[in-house]
């Protein structure tokens, strides 16, 4: 980690609730050089006491019996937001409206419109947002950027491929909150295609699509949630992107940018195969060969190397911005607007497959 940022005061984060997700991005925390873990809420002080004790929050953490009196709490300075998707903007609004920066875990909210009341709340109150995509924070993001920017390498974006599937089991499909309509409507869709979402965006630097298609025969769940589906998008400089998700299939983690001079891979673009490196191919001007019974040439690999997980450099990303608030900064509009385009274009794919898979203009908000 760099010298400039060890030496930083660390933030205290204040955790909202137990989810799971939250040991990984609470790990995060204790290993980031600028953050450190001060409070934790639950609907049970037992089960806060629990979770801390076998989490290995620092000595000393707040433990709290709801999630009012982390917010509330004068010392906490940013919260993380791991509860349900349909839980979102109230507690996200509620921090920022106590002076609270807010790391909101993904999907950011059950559409377009509570997303902006969450930004427009941490926008009146100076307060630093952002969600809780872990690989935008990757080294290996900023270097394959570096290459889809380039030109003469890559050319001009044409089309995004992505598959992100995993075979949850028995147990996930009748218990888990990401198929109950009540706490995560948004099901698979807002779980795992936010990421195939937001790595299309990504790739076509934030610009939305034209239009957005749902695909094949979206798969819900006995309680109305979706498990399976997919979508297709256009832009109207003839760009496309696909993208599937799945509860039901094998784990398949796979994305394809396709330039007119470059072709980039990743087989893991959401998370890693291994915590300390992270590799992606990348082709230019690929050719066959005379005979065309091969190729000219083949894509080469390429290995970033990274110090701690991604989850780490987002947090300490997080908590960074937080410090240039403190000293008398401006909040980073960035992650705001990034996080707002994707839920504009999750909006667009869950309207067409409510209308059977219409195709649907997508209106920037």
């Amino acid at each position: 980690m760099d010298s400039d940022v060890e030496n930083l005061e660390k933030i205290k984060i204040g955790i909202l609730g137990c989810a799971d997700v939250a040991r990984k991005v609470s790990r995060a925390i204790k290993l980031s050089p600028n953050a450190t873990v001060h409070a934790i809420g639950s609907r049970s002080a037992e089960k806060a006491r629990r979770y801390a004790a076998e989490n290995g929050f620092p000595e000393g953490v707040r433990v709290y019996g709801s999630y009012e009196e982390v917010v509330e709490d004068v010392e906490v300075e940013a919260v993380y937001v791991p509860l349900p998707t349909s839980m979102h903007e109230k507690w996200a609004v509620a921090a920022a409206e106590r002076g609270k920066h807010v790391l909101l875990e993904k999907p950011a909210a059950m559409d377009a419109a509570e997303v902006g009341r969450v930004v427009e709340a941490c926008e009146r109150n100076g307060v630093q947002f952002m969600d809780g995509t872990m690989w935008m924070h990757h080294p290996r993001t900023a270097r394959m950027r570096e290459l889809m920017d380039d030109p003469e390498l890559f050319g001009q974006l044409k089309s995004v491929h992505l598959v992100y599937t995993f075979d949850a089991g028995t147990e996930f499909l009748m218990n888990n909150i990401r198929v109950k309509p009540d706490l995560d409507g948004l099901g698979v869709l807002g779980d795992i295609g936010w990421y195939c979402i937001r790595s299309i965006l990504w790739a076509a630097n934030y610009e939305l699509p034209k239009t957005v298609l749902a695909i094949g025969d979206p798969i819900k769940h006995d309680a109305g949630t979706l498990l399976a589906c997919g979508a297709s998008l256009q832009w109207g400089d003839g760009k496309v992107a696909t993208f599937h998700c799945s509860f039901l299939g094998n784990l398949a983690m796979d994305s394809t940018a396709v330039g007119t001079k470059g072709t980039l891979r990743v087989h893991d673009f959401v998370i890693p195969f291994e915590e300390t490196s992270a590799a992606f191919t990348f082709g230019s001007n690929l050719r066959y060969n005379d005979l065309v019974t091969g190729w000219a040439s083949r894509p080469t690999e390429h290995v970033v190397k990274n110090e701690v997980p991604q989850e780490v450099y987002m947090v300490k990303e997080f908590a960074t911005l937080v410090g240039k608030v403190k000293d008398g900064g401006k909040p980073e509009k960035k992650w705001a607007d990034v996080c707002m385009v994707t839920q504009i274009v999750m909006d667009a794919v869950k309207e067409s497959i409510d209308k059977g898979c219409e195709p649907v203009e997508v209106v920037s908000n």
